[in-house]
């Protein structure tokens, strides 16, 4: 990591905040603020956070939806215990995840994935659309009718395809760009609201 941008992130007031809340990441403001935006949590609801390490959407979700909601983390890399949460080692995009999760279908879907980064922007935008397509295509496995799906993008030219694809599954499909995201970075949110499990059939 270059000192420039260590020195950078020291001075980013979400990245001291984290810091200073013992947050694991500064990825938990992004979604504090989604979840105050957008209808996403209820409280008891059933979460799914995908690539969920180092934990940071995994706490706020856990949080907002009480004692009596449940929290199923997935990542290939290891997650720290989280009280409430159960943390499954997978990729998203196994064939065998939908079945390792269980029958009880969940209410929200949460996707902060990134790809590795290249430094090749077309490379890394195609990539970024690739994870949130195979995000949605687990939560049209798990998720239930009238369920919330978010996931992170990075902004292109193949957005607007993947929105397409996407919006007749929700009652409704917003972008949003939180403040903690850094004003330079292209990363965009997707939340879709309202699932409609008939469309899966539509489109199948």
């Amino acid at each position: 990591m270059g000192r420039r941008f260590q020195f950078e992130r020291k001075k980013d007031r979400f990245y001291r905040a984290a810091q200073e809340e013992g947050l694991r990441s500064r990825a938990a403001f992004k979604l504090g603020f989604l979840a105050t935006r957008f209808p996403v949590f209820h409280h008891g609801d059933r979460v799914l956070d995908l690539g969920a390490a180092p934990g940071g959407w995994t706490i706020v979700a856990r949080e907002t939806i009480g004692p009596r909601g449940r929290v199923v983390a997935v990542d290939p890399r290891p997650v720290d215990p989280v009280e409430g949460v159960e943390v499954v080692r997978g990729l998203v995009g196994d064939p065998r995840l939908a079945a390792r999760l269980g029958p009880e279908p969940f209410d929200v879907v949460l996707s902060d994935m990134s790809p590795r980064i290249s430094g090749a922007w077309s490379t890394d935008h195609a990539r970024s659309v690739a994870l949130v397509r195979s995000a949605f295509h687990l939560a049209q496995q798990v998720l239930r009718e009238g369920g919330r799906f978010v996931a992170k993008v990075f902004d292109g030219d193949l957005v607007p395809e993947l929105v397409a694809e996407m919006e007749p599954s929700f009652e409704r499909l917003q972008r949003s760009k939180p403040p903690a995201s850094r004003e330079r970075s292209s990363e965009l949110y997707l939340i879709g609201l309202g699932y409609l499990r008939a469309a899966e059939t539509r489109s199948g």
